[in-house]
């Protein structure tokens, strides 16, 4: 069997392993996630398929390791052109550890206003989910940032920390992308940090954003509600008065608060914070006059709150209501998005078709997100997992079909 198809098996495989190696039982494990002794047994020996973060990040929580640890993240593939990121992120990593340190940057640094002309490449490069280029782009941006927050003073100092805060975030989602579970950490840390110094009133709460994010990896769902709850009440104020990069902050806190409710199961709660997200999202619909630049970097928008929506009741496991929000949705709102939006979308409905029985339409949504967004989806663990159900499936089926012929042609060597 080729390597890719025994994959699933391999992640109950290492959940054994992991089990035996902190000294659970199938009893303890199987108690700590409320399934059955049963539900264990079958998933470490790969009958059972892990397609939902939400059960990654539990049994991980349970077996108290990293959910990489059981999906081998970050994957390696001799066929990924943009495989040379590992040593972009040990630059980024290098950069990040001495951030209270003299920064060594030869010669004087570019005003902040130079330098956040310099994150608008970083915008273009994430809507294109050119995770690797990302990485190469944030060694010297951070460095340079900090060296002016080093001999800057007043609001060009403040305005050199926001640069790097919001540096520290696009590292943050690439690393994400990628499976790199150290940098992420670290990103989000060095994040709130700088944001702190920033001057920033809103920057603060987009490092709570970030932080909402890592929380899921552990399972902590309740703590994540709690830390968007204190995020959204730092920015209520500006939110209210209809400040537009608040409305933005605002509605990305709720969406994902609306996340963190699903996986913890709080429907109603998911389905509430889902509309506080629309109206949001309405509010900077009907803005009037020039929308100011995004400089904190979060995708908020009619089409994001609608893909989030059907994120959220497939993490509630209803297919049927995804794939009727899907018919609702406008086309057009959904092409204005990210091509990364875009690919973590068709992934979603990949799931949706599949949980419905249908392989072939799972397959072409998949196709999709591929075409859009290569490099993030063939590093994503939830569209590893679709596409195994549907390449086992396929094979099942095909098995029947032959062996159901043999009969009929009675061929006992078959």
């Amino acid at each position: 069997m080729p390597h890719q198809l025994e994959e699933h098996e391999a992640i109950g495989q290492r959940a054994r392993r992991q089990r035996l190696k902190v000294g659970m039982t199938q009893a303890d494990v199987a108690a700590a996630l409320g399934k059955t002794q049963a539900w264990v047994s079958r998933m470490e020996s790969g009958a059972i398929e892990l397609d939902r973060s939400s059960q990654i990040n539990a049994l991980a929580a349970a077996l108290h390791c990293h959910p990489n640890t059981l999906i081998q993240r970050p994957y390696t593939s001799s066929a990924d052109p943009d495989a040379g990121w590992h040593a972009a992120a040990a630059s980024i990593m290098r950069e990040l550890r001495r951030y209270d340190l003299t920064p060594t940057f030869d010669g004087t640094p570019r005003s902040s206003a130079a330098l956040w002309q310099e994150t608008r490449r970083l915008h273009r490069l994430r809507d294109a989910a050119a995770n690797s280029a990302i990485l190469r782009e944030i060694p010297d941006l951070l460095r340079e940032a900090r060296a002016l927050a080093d001999v800057g003073t007043g609001h060009e100092q403040e305005e050199a920390y926001a640069v790097y805060a919001v540096a520290c975030k696009f590292a943050h989602t690439a690393a994400h992308a990628l499976g790199q579970a150290e940098l992420v950490a670290v990103a989000c840390e060095r994040a709130v940090w700088a944001a702190a110094r920033s001057g920033d009133p809103l920057l603060p709460a987009v490092a709570d954003w970030m932080r909402v994010w890592d929380m899921w990896a552990t399972a902590d769902y309740a703590d994540a509600l709690a830390l968007a709850d204190k995020a959204l009440s730092a920015v209520q104020d500006a939110y209210d008065d209809g400040d537009p990069l608040a409305l933005r902050v605002w509605g990305a806190l709720q969406l994902r608060s609306a996340v963190s409710a699903a996986r913890a199961n709080r429907r109603e709660e998911a389905r509430t914070r889902i509309g506080y997200a629309t109206e949001a999202a309405a509010r900077v619909d009907a803005y009037v006059g020039a929308m100011p630049f995004d400089r904190h970097s979060l995708t908020f928008s009619t089409g994001n709150v609608q893909i989030h929506e059907i994120n959220v009741v497939l993490e509630m496991s209803d297919q049927r209501e995804a794939l009727r929000l899907n018919r609702r949705t406008d086309p057009g709102h959904i092409a204005a998005l990210p091509k990364s939006r875009q690919g973590h979308h068709h992934m979603d409905l990949a799931r949706a078709w599949l949980w419905d029985g249908n392989r072939s339409k799972a397959l072409t949504e998949l196709e999709t997100a591929e075409n859009l967004a290569p490099q993030l989806v063939r590093n994503h663990p939830i569209a590893r997992s679709t596409l195994r159900q549907i390449v086992y499936g396929e094979r099942q089926l095909t098995r029947q079909r032959l062996r159901g012929m043999s009969d009929r042609f009675s061929l006992d060597d078959l």
